[in-house]
């Protein structure tokens, strides 16, 4: 080894040693379910329970979306209090979709928000969502929000994911 680079190779041992040993002490990266966020999420009032004439123009705008597709669906529409205002069964739709689209809109009630949130929170591997009570991790479940406040919420099911969102938000559009 020729004397001229040990220094070098010393200074180069040290740089290392050094990145090494700040990288060995930085704090490890925020597990992003211990952020605290500084506003609480979701956090729409409770409003009147939608009324069956809008529960029905939300139904009549969703399956006829659906019929256009020809998907066979099904769609609910709970009230604010979780409860049941109108169901539509579209012929040919599976009878298991009639229990999952109720489902969906009471999770999309009583979490104020879309079931989408849950899905995409257990794809990404938040799957402790799971163990909440009446939580479905599917899209289609959508809060109905008039002047600012959840009077309800439809969920759709019977396709695909991607199928029930679609129908159920060509019902939340004619909802507004």
């Amino acid at each position: 080894m020729n004397p001229r680079h040990c220094p070098s190779l010393v200074a180069l041992a040290a740089g290392l040693l050094a990145a090494h040993l700040s990288h060995a002490q930085a704090a490890p990266p925020a597990n992003p379910l211990d952020v605290v966020p500084d506003k609480m999420p979701f956090d729409v009032p409770y409003g009147a329970p939608v009324t069956l004439d809008r529960a029905e123009a939300v139904l009549t705008a969703s399956l006829a979306e659906a019929k256009k597709h020809d998907w066979k669906l099904v769609c609910a529409v709970l009230d604010s209090g979780g409860n049941l205002v109108s169901v539509k069964r579209m012929d040919g739709a599976q009878l298991a979709s009639i229990d999952i689209a109720i489902h969906k809109a009471r999770t999309a009630v009583k979490f104020r928000r879309e079931t989408k949130v849950f899905e995409t929170n257990v794809q990404s591997g938040n799957v402790y969502q799971l163990t909440l009570d009446d939580v479905v991790a599917s899209r289609g479940g959508i809060p109905l929000v008039s002047e600012n406040k959840l009077v309800g919420a439809i969920g759709c099911s019977g396709g695909s994911g991607s199928q029930d969102e679609v129908v159920a938000k060509a019902g939340v559009a004619a909802f507004k």
